[in-house]
């Protein structure tokens, strides 16, 4: 056998290279290799043929058994110890080795060095993700990566982070995969059986498509009254990223039908956070993001980013087909995790998702999992076939600026002329509401509104482009309205458009706004089934350390049912009494300071918020905005919207 240095410098060079498809197969045999060679030698694998459906021609071919021939690797892939002098459990050595890593980080920091602090924080992140374990298979792992985690994007080891004060983001949507792959459902409709089976015929697809008891629950459950609501809700906002996703998939060499896998997913919201922390349409967990080039930073997250994210995702199931050979197994490591799908293949015997959920050999979730794509497949190619309506968003005509300095999306929206929730939802991957400080990001807008923000744009100084707003005058609207709307003084504004005092301006002029600072708002959170104190951050762009420190946690679990304190804004310190939280939340709803008569209120409808929808689609529907959605119904800056919300529409 050739010397083990050797080897292992061989594997992390490989490693660095991102060769992807080469990795798996190492972890794979790597993770074997831990329970035992002898097992490993001596188990049988039965391995069902694939369905008869081929498979992309620049995917790899699928294999006929389930092992490869191992690459060769160094018995101890943690390079800590020999397995034969060292014989803690795996998961006790890697622990003990990111633990070092973390405290080496976080003497180098406490040092002033943190450059070195930041290769040890790296180090401990390339550990874990080396050795095939979870991040979150571990509680001691758990909270080390949580420590990682809070080092890497925290204020002081971030050094492109400049003092930038911005309004909180608006919290994430809650991951519909949350919600529907705990369900425990009742037997399906057997005469949905025959329509599926019809169906399979008379429809185009590039995935194996199955009929049997488990896709039967959850396509009953998908032409029922909750579960309708949430295929439409889905498909329609799939109207708006369905070409891109195609495109993307076939130009990576894999299945267009798995963008069925970003529905049950996310049902399409960049923006959704699942409980554990996963973000965007696709999806990902960090650790995974960071592996397929998803950025993250203080200023954006590119797990939202559609485009860069299915591209991504495309890349890791071609990775994970060139491990499995079948799309089923695929989806299955999609949702738990290849190495839970090899652990259950070798205590099982079988390489067949359907053997594995008849043995209950994986996690509850992804024995559903499968089954909810399949059925969400059935559903989305003759939604009308099921008894569901659906009227497809358009995909947005966009243009694209690049910007070399960091501006508020407020002055973004100002100057272009164009809606500030439009903006956000065209850039969802800016976890602020202002770019990054670094030169060269592309914002996107609607097309036709770059040329407004170039001629606009001019009139305010760079280094106000965090603190000024624009404003078109408005015919009979004097300067001291202007200034009681944005609560400045009015010779801030005067100074700032170089008038002389008491001048009057032209309906239509725009004029420069000095704004007042941001404000903070105070969020109580009541901590639900299945959250984690990284789910619970990453809805609120909040960090980890930052909700400890404001509810005296020490630990890395919060019990079900606990209240929560989050200080959801830019500066922790001006939330620091009641009274000053409560009128920030009163200037954060935008009060208008033009006195209205109750009687010419306009009048106000209610909405029963059904499970899938979101501000946007609501707005929509009632044809509004997301802002006035907000500024009707106050509870929605204390929380996310909710199923079962009431909100008022105003005509």
């Amino acid at each position: 056998m050739a010397d083990e240095g050797i080897i292992l410098s061989e594997w992390l060079k490989r490693r660095t290279m991102k060769r992807r498809a080469t990795i798996w197969v190492i972890l794979a045999a790597g993770a074997f290799g831990l329970a035992g060679c002898e097992e490993t030698a001596t188990k049988q694998v039965h391995v069902r043929p694939p369905a008869a459906t081929p498979a992309p021609a620049s995917a790899p071919a699928p294999t006929t058994a389930y092992f490869r021939e191992p690459l060769p690797l160094p018995k101890n892939p943690l390079g800590i110890a020999s397995f034969g002098v060292d014989r803690r459990p795996a998961i006790d050595i890697l622990v003990a080795k990111v633990q070092a890593s973390v405290d080496a980080g976080q003497q180098d920091f406490q040092a002033g060095n943190t450059a070195k602090a930041q290769v040890d924080f790296d180090r401990g992140v390339d550990l874990i993700l080396a050795s095939g374990f979870r991040a979150d298979s571990d509680s001691r792992l758990a909270k080390l990566f949580d420590e990682i985690g809070d080092a890497i994007q925290g204020d002081n080891l971030n050094a492109d982070k400049t003092n930038v004060e911005e309004d909180s983001e608006t919290p994430g949507e809650p991951a519909p995969i949350d919600e529907i792959a705990d369900l425990t459902l009742p037997a399906g409709d057997p005469r949905l059986a025959l329509k599926a089976q019809k169906e399979m015929i008379s429809v185009r697809h590039d995935l194996p498509l199955t009929v049997n008891d488990s896709v039967l629950q959850y396509l009953s459950f998908f032409t029922s009254t909750r579960g309708r609501a949430i295929v439409s809700h889905g498909l329609e906002r799939a109207g708006r990223y369905n070409d891109m996703i195609r495109r993307v998939l076939k130009e990576e060499g894999v299945p267009q039908d798995l963008i069925y896998l970003a529905q049950a997913e996310s049902a399409f919201q960049p923006q959704a956070v699942s409980r554990a922390g996963a973000r965007g349409i696709w999806q990902f967990m960090p650790y995974r993001g960071e592996e397929y080039d998803l950025e993250r930073t203080y200023w954006i997250d590119e797990r939202s980013d559609p485009e860069k994210a299915t591209r991504a995702a495309a890349r890791h199931l071609r990775d994970l087909y060139a491990m499995f050979g079948d799309w089923y197994l695929v989806m299955a490591a999609y949702n738990s995790g290849p190495m839970n799908v090899q652990r259950a293949i070798q205590s099982t015997g079988y390489a067949d998702f359907w053997e594995l959920q008849k043995r209950n050999a994986l996690p509850k979730q992804t024995q559903n999992y499968v089954p909810i794509i399949l059925a969400l497949a059935f559903v989305a190619k003759d939604p009308g076939l099921y008894g569901v309506q659906v009227a497809p968003e358009k995909p947005v005509n966009v243009e694209t600026i690049s910007l070399d300095h960091t501006i508020d999306l407020h002055l973004v929206a100002d100057a272009a002329g164009a809606d500030f929730d439009d903006l956000r939802l065209l850039n969802p991957e800016l976890l602020r509401n202002v770019t990054p400080n670094a030169p060269g990001f592309q914002l996107k807008m609607p097309a036709g509104a770059a040329k407004n923000f170039e001629e606009n744009i001019g009139q305010v100084p760079e280094d106000k482009w965090t603190t000024w707003r624009l404003h078109p005058a408005g015919q009979g609207e004097t300067l001291s309205d202007i200034a009681r709307h944005y609560r400045v003084t009015l010779p801030a504004i005067e100074a700032a458009n170089h008038l002389d005092a008491h001048a009057t301006v032209p309906a239509g002029f725009l004029l420069n706004v000095p704004t007042a600072p941001p404000v903070v708002r105070v969020v109580h959170y009541r901590v639900q089934r299945g959250d984690t104190l990284a789910g619970i951050a990453g809805r609120y762009d909040v960090t980890v350390q930052e909700l400890r420190r404001w509810n005296h946690i020490s630990g890395s679990h919060v019990p079900r049912g606990s209240h929560l304190r989050i200080l959801a804004g830019s500066d922790a310190a001006q939330a620091a009494s009641p009274a000053k939280s409560k009128s920030a939340e009163n200037a954060s709803r935008g009060m208008e300071n033009v006195s209205t008569r109750s009687s010419e209120l306009p009048e106000a409808r209610e909405h029963h918020v059904k499970p899938g929808e979101t501000l946007y689609s609501i707005a929509r529907e009632h044809q509004t905005t997301v802002s006035a959605l907000r500024q009707a119904n106050p509870f929605l800056a204390e929380r996310p919207l909710h199923a079962g919300d009431v909100l008022s529409v105003q005509r």
